[in-house]
């Protein structure tokens, strides 16, 4: 039976590369996201956390993707 697992720090780097395609800085994350600090993104760039389902969906549209281009998923065998 596979199990899908997401892989923090690829879903880290997919946040990168869609946050500079569409030409944002961790600031202006930070910023429509409404965090005092961006040291959450810094972190969900590293693949050290993950956001949550709403900063998730919130990311997403920011960054005009659908979530499933956010997150990367690989199946596992269990």
């Amino acid at each position: 039976m596979l199990i899908p697992m997401v892989d923090m720090k690829h879903t880290g780097e997919n946040i990168v590369s869609l946050r500079r395609r569409k030409g944002l800085t961790v600031r202006d994350i930070q910023r429509l996201l409404g965090f005092t600090t961006p040291q959450a993104i810094y972190k969900w760039q590293r693949g050290e956390t993950l956001p949550t389902i709403e900063n998730l969906a919130a990311l997403a549209c920011i960054l005009c993707v659908p979530m499933e281009e956010i997150l990367a998923v690989e199946c596992r065998g269990a």
